[in-house]
């Protein structure tokens, strides 16, 4: 069955191989970018099957503007993936103040904005599926990413809250977690101007391992998001799902330790309980 899917971020990485394979399957596609001139080609041979809009995370105006008009003249949207984004990186103190700044506004309020935007249209129609587009780095933390990993951390939690808000009303969700994939993630990436202080400390390890190409990248852009759509396309898919071999062992290696430390502070977590006189 033909769905009509709203996908943010479509001009380059997951969101652009995304949007070619949903179009090469016989969807159609609201595509927003930055970028007018970025989907020239697709939009040449796809026709009216592919909607180009343009869309800016930092301006909930911009936001508002494209998924009520994707609504008004689609009639229904199937299903929404909040996939725009990038990356920062840099130790905590290397960062400014700007920066810090425009990652939040980007990868966490500009997805919170836009998840807003499209729940009364989502509810009114009945109900849809929204796919946040977060990382195995909303679960795990590597040196460096502090600011990433706060907003994939905080929008992980914004959704698993929304999502038993919106429950009653037909409106489920999806966070794809996939671990490093080979997409264009590296050459977009922001990095702060490094401190000397951190050129041997285990954010400057992950520094020279970006750099110089050593940092492993086992995911398949093509194959994560296949299976992003298919799970998007089941009837009843997880709230979360782990993509790749790295971050399936990441994660659960760290969901391992964090069971370890609640069990080992089981007695001091019951003394807080309140205690009847």
């Amino acid at each position: 069955m033909t769905k009509t899917w709203f996908i943010t971020g479509a001009s380059s990485g997951l969101g652009l191989e995304m949007t070619q394979q949903l179009l090469a399957r016989g969807h159609k596609v609201v595509a927003t970018t930055r970028r007018s001139d970025a989907l020239q080609q697709l939009e040449q041979r796809y026709g009216e099957r592919l909607d180009v809009v343009p869309l800016d995370l930092v301006e909930p105006e911009s936001i508002t503007s494209a998924v009520n008009g994707a609504f008004e003249r689609h009639g229904r949207i199937d299903l929404l993936v909040s996939n725009a984004g990038y990356g920062l990186f840099g130790a905590a103190e290397e960062l400014t103040n700007e920066e810090i700044d425009q990652q939040i506004a980007t990868n966490l309020a500009g997805s919170i904005h836009l998840i807003r935007a499209a729940l009364p249209l989502l509810r009114r129609q009945g109900g849809g599926r929204i796919v946040q587009v977060s990382s195995e780095g909303g679960q795990i933390a590597y040196p460096g990413f502090s600011l990433y990993h706060a907003t994939k951390w905080g929008i992980e939690g914004f959704v698993e809250s929304v999502a038993q808000e919106v429950a009653p009303f037909g409106i489920d969700f999806i966070i794809a977690e996939p671990g490093p994939t080979g997409t264009n993630f590296g050459i977009n990436l922001v990095r702060a101007a490094p401190l000397d202080v951190y050129e041997e400390s285990p954010a400057g390890a992950v520094r020279r391992a970006i750099s110089d190409g050593s940092f492993e990248i086992k995911g398949d852009a093509a194959r994560t998001v296949a299976a992003i759509i298919s799970a998007a396309e089941s009837e009843a898919p997880p709230l979360r799902l782990a993509l790749g071999s790295t971050a399936f062992s990441s994660m659960s290696q760290a969901l391992s330790m964090r069971l370890d430390a609640i069990e080992a502070q089981r007695e001091v977590a019951n003394s807080a309980d309140r205690q009847d006189l």
